[in-house]
């Protein structure tokens, strides 16, 4: 018998293609950029490839295209350790692609064509309904329908699991959906999208995540870049800071942060522990390129002595 996760993330799968460039091309613009990379990506499976790192049990619920990405994806989970029983290699869909550009201070733009990933729905809550009982922690992003995410948070807070939602990409949520959250963890942009606060210090952080928790939200995180994340819990309100470094990309920071917080907070750690146990694991990605060839593993996290 295959031993339950605990860590259940469903979420997105892609392939991304990465361009590294001196700065962002204007509207029409064509220019030589530099490296390119072909990596693994998507925030589902990057959180997913996160926690793993980090030493969770994790399953990935997702969909994939029956295609070459599909197929090298699938592969690359199994070798991380990840539970892949219901991933699915859609017939008719193709797999989710991203295309990233990197500028030389290590900030990205990135454009997504969902494929199979919009394809994510009854199929994926039903496999959810049958593993979720001994489920720690529900870990779920928004590059998949809005439906299923409303499904399997509704299902997950029912069964008495813990639902973290990475409000991300950045778009409105339907009130209904609160209630069935324990934590959310937007950056500043997705805070300010949801709270039509713009989050700039630490008092619009705290009006926002007030905002957020007055909608029926346990706790709130919003992460703030090379500042660190502001924690708004029922122990512990305010800024917790990070290591300053020289960033050459961004991608999957956030991504390694949700995976490595939900293995901190899974595992029993208190709020400020496990944020600042993300906070490390994140800022050791953007030294790096890529999504997932950026995460840490849990000895470049808590070195062994």
């Amino acid at each position: 018998m295959v031993e339950k996760a605990n860590i259940i993330i469903l979420g997105s799968a892609n392939m991304d293609m990465v361009i590294k460039t001196d700065h962002f091309p204007e509207p029409g613009e064509t220019m030589i950029g530099g490296e390119f990379l072909l990596v693994p990506g998507g925030k589902g499976a990057n959180q997913a490839v996160a926690a793993a790192r980090m030493g969770g049990r994790v399953m990935l619920i997702a969909r994939m295209g029956n295609d070459l990405f599909g197929k090298q994806n699938l592969a690359n989970f199994e070798k991380e350790g990840i539970d892949t029983r219901f991933i699915t290699l859609d017939p008719e869909q193709p797999s989710g692609v991203a295309q990233i550009t990197v500028n030389k201070q290590g900030e990205n733009t990135i454009i997504v064509a969902p494929g199979a990933n919009f394809a994510v729905g009854k199929n994926e809550i039903e496999a959810l309904q049958r593993d979720i009982d001994k489920a720690g922690i529900l870990l779920m992003q928004l590059e998949i329908p809005l439906h299923a995410i409303l499904d399997a948070a509704k299902l997950a807070a029912k069964r008495g699991v813990k639902v973290i939602l990475n409000p991300a990409p950045a778009q409105k949520l339907p009130d209904e959906i609160f209630p069935h959250l324990f934590m959310i963890t937007p950056n500043e942009t997705e805070a300010g999208i949801l709270t039509d606060i713009k989050v700039v210090d630490e008092k619009s952080a705290y009006l926002a995540a007030e905002q957020l928790v007055g909608r029926g939200i346990d706790q709130v995180i919003i992460t703030l870049g090379a500042a660190g994340a502001f924690v708004y819990s029922p122990t512990f309100k305010g800024i917790i800071p990070t290591t300053q470094v020289e960033v050459m990309d961004t991608t999957a920071a956030g991504d390694t942060f949700n995976g490595a917080l939900a293995v901190a907070l899974v595992e029993g750690k208190d709020i400020q522990s496990a944020v600042r146990f993300a906070l490390k694991a994140a800022t050791i990605s953007v030294q790096r390129m890529g999504a997932q060839p950026s995460i840490p593993t849990l000895d470049e996290v808590v070195p062994k002595l």
